[in-house]
């Protein structure tokens, strides 16, 4: 989408209105364009009325076996906004954890591409220098349309000479995910080095089951010790609570390694 006049920063959220369905309806999401694109775009989840209507009227069927007639004219948006969030706090640290839990991943989206834009500027004065992204989802389905800007960014990167600055680990939460590993494993197997379901050179990209959160922030603080790590989370509250908690825990002011956390609920 294009607005005369619109800018956003990274992981900014905006609300939305189709006039067409439901006049007074307003609904945030959040924008997984980059501030460096001439245009916004968000990521919508098809649950309820409202998103269902919207994507029949974009053409999309919601159901098997669904027919719809042409489309003649997308439907008309009203958008407000953006609005800010923790995100763009993300370019003060030298290393961030960015952190996702289904659909919360999206602001991250942008995060990244912004991150993949001014690493291809020499003018850039990009501050991080290292990324670890994390993202739970329930199966392999779930993350089939972030899979093309994952894998961009990790061909850049690498033509960069950065094939280190991020650490992606994708861990598949649906229960009986652990016996989706074993054909998963047969899979990585004859793939050789690639990724079989993202096709990715990086090492260990899928997990099963939950994040072992104590034993990741131990790694984060022993690989930069002595330097501020920015947390930046967008998810459910429990887990929320827990990172909060685990970036206090793992703060070492005698060796300097400080954790700050920074959360978007939903």
């Amino acid at each position: 989408m294009q607005k005369p006049g619109f800018h956003a920063e990274v992981g900014q959220y905006v609300f939305m209105a189709a006039p067409e369905i439901a006049p007074l309806e307003w609904h945030p999401f959040t924008l997984s364009s980059s501030p460096e694109e001439d245009y916004f775009s968000v990521h919508i989840r098809i649950v309820g009325d409202w998103t269902e209507e919207l994507a029949r009227r974009c053409g999309m069927s919601c159901r098997p076996g669904e027919e719809l007639p042409p489309i003649k004219a997308p439907p008309e948006i009203l958008v407000d906004g953006p609005f800010g969030t923790a995100s763009e706090d993300v370019f003060k640290h030298r290393v961030a954890v960015c952190i996702g839990a289904g659909i919360g991943v999206t602001p991250f989206a942008s995060v990244l591409k912004s991150i993949w834009y001014q690493s291809l500027d020499p003018n850039s004065l990009l501050q991080v220098q290292k990324v670890y992204f994390v993202w739970m989802c329930p199966d392999t389905h779930a993350f089939e349309w972030f899979a093309d800007l994952m894998r961009s960014l990790e061909d850049q990167m690498i033509e960069l000479g950065k094939a280190d600055f991020i650490d992606f680990k994708i861990y598949l939460t649906r229960p009986g995910a652990s016996a989706e590993k074993a054909g998963m494993m047969v899979a990585h197997t004859l793939a050789g080095d690639v990724d079989p379901i993202l096709q990715m050179q990086s090492p260990n990209i899928m997990q099963y089951g939950r994040p072992q959160w104590n034993r990741l922030f131990q790694t984060y603080g022993t690989n930069h010790t002595g330097e501020d790590i920015g947390v930046f989370f967008c998810g459910p509250k429990g887990l929320s609570s827990q990172l909060h908690t685990l970036c206090n825990q793992h703060t070492n002011l005698a060796l300097g390694t400080r954790f700050f956390y920074n959360k978007e609920n939903f």
